[in-house]
């Protein structure tokens, strides 16, 4: 008989007889059990210029207790983190304010309880690529795991991963709302990759009446274009159909999809947990409803296996959706909201609002506030802490704790968040289930906090 054979027979039989040993020992292994309860405090942008630290309010405490108290804590980072270093120059176009803050703000999140923060939104580039990469060195430093932003298309698409003693969470971070020259690109063999965010695209088309239709190619005659003829024409670089009433039709960039979803699949086999999280202005009907796309994105991130799917970026609240078992937030507002108190602004957005070389960041401030804007918003001040249960890999329970950001204080307090209590708290959950109707998701008042019947 071969020597080959032989040995490969008796190693056969030695492992056979070993493996129950293995398994048995493997069993009595002393790790933490991961199979218990994880809970997720979960929120929505934070653009924080101010220290947090500093304050006691009992329902400020209790807040930052709340976020403590959980497994992992998640806030989108709506800052960019740098001192006006050589290397940070202000991009020709940004999300509206450029976002600046003092890099040390990373550890104020650290003090509430944060531990991951997504970096993918509309103010990325804000700085280019000098001010996304001290921010990155910023979140670092402090601890934070971040997603969604890289040098590169692949790293910003990759999964950030956090451990915990509950179990290991990955994070997958993208924007759909975004300056163009904020997307990552794809590295080559012969040309460096862009650095920039995770994007999310979309294609968009208009459904309108017959009578718009005929107003429509009415401008465009009158502009010295043809006319158009059957039911669908173009003006600006816009599609228009017609059809029975008015709508916004979004459909999803099908590779941009396709890389997600992979991002979410390899996320699936290294961790216990997997949240996509999403920046999306982009509304429905009303701007308390996400576009279709983003609901297509939802499901599609939950098919490949996420936990759980949460969107911010609109500055309101939007509706929850609980899909095959897993809790889809299509906006979770505003966490922080102290934009008012970004200390500079380049040249340009003084310029958009008629104001000189002299102007200083007030002078920006008061100007666009005459023209309305947030601050005269209730809603943009109001959103919720979600807790988020799961028990064996399993859905639990949410939970929904109601926070104020202080409407129609001064400019100098706004913008941080306090639980909220009475009328106010009750207000705003019965917002959230309004805007949950689509869904059928069942969310009901008690004890102040909103509760979602999971069924």
């Amino acid at each position: 008989m071969p020597r080959v054979f032989v040995g490969a027979l008796l190693l056969s039989l030695v492992v056979g007889c070993l493996l129950p040993r293995v398994a048995a020992a493997q069993s009595d292994l002393p790790h933490a059990d991961v199979g218990g309860e994880m809970v997720f405090a979960l929120t929505g942008d934070a653009i924080i210029t101010r220290k947090l630290s500093v304050f006691d309010e009992p329902e400020f405490l209790a807040l930052r207790e709340l976020i403590q108290g959980a497994s992992a804590a998640f806030v989108n980072l709506e800052i960019l983190l740098h001192n006006f270093e050589d290397d940070v120059i202000p991009a020709s176009a940004s999300g509206g304010t450029y976002m600046q803050a003092d890099p040390a703000i990373a550890k104020e999140l650290v003090w509430m309880g944060f531990d991951m923060v997504s970096m993918a939104n509309n103010h990325t580039g804000d700085y280019g690529v000098g001010g996304l990469r001290h921010t990155t060195r910023a979140v670092e430093a402090a601890g934070l795991m971040h997603a969604g932003t890289g040098e590169n298309l692949a790293e910003a698409r990759a999964p950030g991963y956090l451990e915990t003693p509950d179990g290991r969470v990955a994070l997958i971070s993208a924007a759909s709302t975004f300056p163009d020259g904020s997307r990552a690109g794809h590295q080559r063999k012969d040309v460096r990759g862009r650095p920039g965010l995770s994007p999310i695209r979309y294609d968009r088309e208009y459904q309108i009446t017959e009578g718009q239709m005929e107003a429509l190619r009415d401008f465009r005659e009158g502009m010295g274009r043809p006319r158009g003829a059957g039911d669908r024409v173009s003006l600006f670089g816009e599609t228009f159909e017609v059809g029975d009433e008015y709508r916004s039709l979004t459909t999803v960039n099908e590779g941009d999809l396709a890389e997600i979803v992979a991002s979410v699949k390899e996320a699936k086999r290294q961790a216990n947990f997997v949240i996509f999280s999403s920046h999306s202005h982009e509304s429905g009907r009303t701007n308390n409803y996400p576009a279709d796309f983003i609901v297509e994105v939802a499901h599609a991130v939950i098919d490949a296996g996420a936990d759980i799917f949460l969107a911010h970026g609109p500055h309101v609240l939007r509706g929850i959706e609980t899909y095959k078992g897993k809790p889809i937030f299509y906006s979770l507002g505003d966490f922080l909201f102290q934009n008012e108190t970004v200390p500079r602004q380049p040249a340009d957005n003084y310029e958009n609002y008629g104001l000189g070389p002299d102007a200083v960041a007030p002078d920006f401030f008061d100007a666009r506030q005459r023209t309305g804007g947030f601050p005269s918003r209730p809603q943009v001040w109001e959103s919720f802490v979600a807790l988020v249960r799961f028990q064996d890999g399993e859905l639990s329970g949410v939970e929904l704790h109601p926070i104020t950001l202080g409407h129609g204080l001064e400019r100098p307090q706004r913008g941080r968040p306090l639980l909220a209590t009475g009328d106010l708290a009750r207000k705003i959950i019965e917002e959230t289930r309004e805007y949950s109707e689509p869904w059928g998701t069942e969310i009901v008042f008690e004890n102040g906090i909103g509760v979602i019947r999971i069924r």
